[in-house]
């Protein structure tokens, strides 16, 4: 479990640092974008600088990874963007949807590997 949970640290955090990286720098080349709704969606997160944000988010996420330091923080930042990329994939365009999985399970080994920190957020009676 140890090597697999070190496996998926590196890969999610290399994902997460090469992708958001990507936001600011656009060193990935983009054929076109898709048509319909995955097209608009797309181009109203990109003029509302508000992909500027998930980017930052995705690199100080996938950059604490790397570097090994506070790892259940940066599961914390990286579900909700992960849980996202889901969505879009599932509602909106399918195409993608493998590399989508896969980083969710990536996620879940890390996750898993440190439940103990998160453990009291499924506690059902505080008092």
């Amino acid at each position: 479990m140890k090597i697999l949970a070190l496996i998926s640290r590196i890969l999610l955090g290399l994902i997460f640092v090469v992708f958001g990286l990507n936001g600011f720098l656009q060193f990935i080349p983009v054929k076109e974008l898709p048509g319909g709704l995955a097209g608009q969606f797309i181009t109203v997160l990109a003029q509302s600088h508000y992909a500027l944000v998930v980017s930052a988010v995705q690199v100080i996420g996938g950059a604490l990874l790397l570097l090994n330091r506070y790892v259940p923080l940066a599961l914390a930042i990286l579900g909700p963007v992960i849980f996202n990329i889901l969505c879009f994939h599932i509602l909106i365009l399918f195409t993608g949807i493998y590399v989508a999985i896969f980083v969710t399970i990536l996620w879940f080994v890390l996750f898993i590997r440190h439940f103990q920190y998160f453990s009291g957020l499924f506690t059902q009676k505080t008092a």
